[in-house]
Formats: structure tokens, C-alpha cells, sequence
């Protein structure tokens, strides 16, 4: 590892962040973290948000009723939509294994421009961001899109529909497992973007951080709330629930 941190002394252009030559190698790749020159994940054309109603088993964040799953809320609720504003909006329960479904909006109209205007996220555990994006007709550095572990691994494809309307991420996550030398098996997600896989049980390199190298921590919390991100924007959304799935670890791989 100390080599790839060494090999980051480059710098290759990249959009939305500034001329600077601290964005290190990612391991087994010839790209650096957030690297515009990075090829574009395809372009797939869909219909926009999958609407799941909540599972008998799920516990329900956001039904357009209520913000009692969060604590210290600042977001506010416009018409049943939650409306992100002020600071990060972080639940009151943690949650470890999960499956999360969320639906996104970027309001109709508002100037938006790589990393600028339809900006948010959601962090596993408080952790491990899946990145929330306008990236319909918005390039930007790949593993800085919709759908990206953020500053790790782009997605797939690029599945955003156009801004004013409706987008749905499904998110299956487990957990980093520790034992007596570190690390055993990293986080992992499977993320659907509107219907289409664009990540398939990936492993993150470890919490998400910005323009450095991600990497595990000597130790690790079971478990950790859900954080949903306010980048400045003010990002919409509706029908938010979440599914443990401690209790169906079918062990390491």
C-alpha cells in the first residue's frame, strides 16, 4: 500500500475540484482519486424512480409525515417531501447489515454543474457514502456520480433521468468484519439506481473521504446511523425505509 500512496505524487485533470496534485492512486487502477480523465460509465435510458412500498418488516425513516426518526432535525417538510437544508440529517437508530430504499429529487431548474447545485449523499453507517447527484447531462469525475462509492468506485452505468423528476437507489449493505489482524472482509453495497445495477456487492476500500485514499481504521463500530448529506442543496425526498438484515449473514466469503 505504501507504494500506491507513493505512485500518487501525479496528478491527472479532473472536474469540480481544484489544480492540485494531492489525489492518490487507487489501488489496482491507473486512476487517482476523483480523476476526470477517468472513461464515463454508459449511459442507460430508463423511466426513472421504482416505487417500493415498505416492507411489513421495514422500519419506515420518511413516509412525508414525519421527521421523529432523526434526531435534532433541521430539514423541513414541504407538502409531504423532505426538503434538505441546513446540516446533515442523521438518524436516531444505527444500523449495521441493511437494505435501504430512498427516493431522490433534484428540484426542476436549479443551475446545476458537476459536483454544484444537485449534491447529497447517503453514508452507510454514518461511514460510507453512495453518492446522490444530478449527473443527467452533467459529467463529472466517475466516482463522483449518482450512484458511486464516493471517491472509490463509479458506477456501473449512468442511470440519472433528467432533473425535476424522481430517482430511486435500492441499497443492500453489510458491515466491514474485523478479527485479530484487522480487517477480514471489507464494507460491501449493491446499489440500484432506478432499476439498474450499477454496483454489484462491491467492496469499499474503507470510509469515505475526500481527496485522499481511503482506508480502514484499527477498529470499526458494529453498527452506525444512517446520515443523509446536505451538500448546499436542496435535495428532495420521499418514501424512505430501511430493512435490518443482522441475522442473515451467511458468513464471510
Amino acid at each position: 500500500m505504501a507504494a500506491v500512496v507513493a505512485a500518487a505524487a501525479r496528478w491527472i485533470p479532473h472536474f469540480g475540484v481544484g489544480d492540485r496534485p494531492d489525489h492518490p492512486l487507487l489501488p489496482g487502477t491507473p486512476w487517482v482519486v476523483h480523476d476526470g480523465t477517468r472513461p464515463q460509465p454508459p449511459v442507460v435510458g430508463n423511466a426513472g424512480a421504482v416505487v417500493v412500498p415498505p416492507p411489513a418488516d421495514a422500519e419506515v425513516l420518511f413516509d412525508g409525515r414525519s421527521l421523529d426518526a432523526f434526531r435534532e432535525p433541521e430539514w423541513r417538510i414541504e407538502r409531504g417531501i423532505l426538503v434538505a437544508q441546513g446540516a446533515d440529517l442523521i438518524t436516531k437508530r444505527e444500523f449495521g447489515a441493511l437494505q435501504l430504499h430512498l427516493e431522490w429529487r433534484i428540484p426542476a431548474g436549479r443551475k446545476v454543474h458537476e459536483q454544484r447545485g444537485g449534491n447529497s449523499g447517503v453514508f452507510l453507517m454514518g461511514l460510507y457514502e453512495i453518492q446522490i447527484l444530478q449527473s443527467h447531462d452533467n459529467p463529472t469525475y466517475p466516482d463522483g456520480m449518482a450512484g458511486a462509492l464516493y471517491g472509490q468506485l463509479p458506477p456501473l452505468a449512468d442511470a440519472t433521468t433528467e432533473q425535476g423528476r424522481w430517482q430511486s437507489f435500492d441499497i443492500v449493505f453489510s458491515p466491514p468484519v474485523y478479527g485479530a489482524g484487522g480487517v477480514e472482509r471489507p464494507a460491501r453495497a449493491t446499489v440500484i439506481h432506478n432499476g439498474v445495477l450499477v454496483q454489484h456487492d462491491e467492496a469499499f476500500l474503507g470510509p469515505t473521504v475526500w481527496r485522499k485514499l481511503a482506508r480502514y481504521p484499527p477498529s470499526h463500530p458494529q453498527q452506525g446511523p444512517l446520515r443523509f448529506q446536505f451538500h448546499g442543496d436542496p435535495v428532495e425526498f420521499r418514501n424512505v425505509w430501511v430493512r435490518e438484515l443482522e441475522g442473515h449473514d451467511r458468513g464471510a466469503r
